[in-house]
């Protein structure tokens, strides 16, 4: 169960037997199903979330009822939401399954004990929120300067086998586009690869 979480977090930093032990046990299994909310907007966010198995998706719902996918979390990605994470406030987004999930939880005590007990974490963490930080940066300047095409073509780039895990809707929100115009840019890529 803890090996995917340990090979992405040895990735960054190397961990003792005795920081592995420590780390896996501050951490809780929880299952959720197919389009069971993980965290609600609205609700403080107390644990940052690994994947183990299946597919979450984080967006944001504005006043018009539109959805806007800001990531999908497959296996060995991390997520949560962030803002209510840090500062104990109401959660900004909503993270639910798009399949039935298996997700390893660490709560906000437990976080800032491990950063305490085993200092290599608090570089892990600080690296993996540069690299997200670095992703959203990206995202927003290609969302404003690149065509639809190229942003579904950066997508299939990023997340090779979810595309066929996904409803095309899903793909299509996150790009900011409709499925219609979606469709249109998928059979147009197909025709240039013939």
């Amino acid at each position: 169960m803890y090996s995917l979480i340990l090979q992405n977090i040895e990735r960054h930093v190397q961990l003792t037997d005795d920081e592995q032990v420590y780390f896996t046990s501050l951490l809780q299994l929880k299952k959720v199903k197919r389009r069971q909310l993980l965290i609600p907007a609205g609700e403080p966010c107390r644990f940052e979330y690994f994947v183990i198995k299946g597919c979450l998706k984080q967006y944001y719902l504005d006043n018009n009822g539109q959805e806007h996918i800001l990531m999908f979390a497959p296996e060995d990605w991390w997520v949560g939401d962030m803002y209510s994470f840090v500062y104990n406030k109401p959660a900004l987004t909503t993270v639910e399954a798009i399949e039935d999930t298996e997700v390893l939880a660490l709560d906000r005590k437990r976080f800032d004990d491990l950063v305490l007990t085993v200092p290599k974490f608090e570089r892990f963490f600080r690296i993996l929120l540069q690299r997200a930080f670095v992703a959203n940066q990206r995202r927003i300047i290609e969302s404003m300067s690149l065509s639809g095409a190229e942003r579904y073509e950066n997508f299939i780039a990023q997340y090779p086998s979810l595309e066929q895990r996904l409803p095309q809707r899903l793909v299509a929100y996150y790009l900011g586009i409709t499925p219609e115009s979606l469709s249109r840019i998928k059979a147009a890529s197909a025709k240039k690869r013939r």
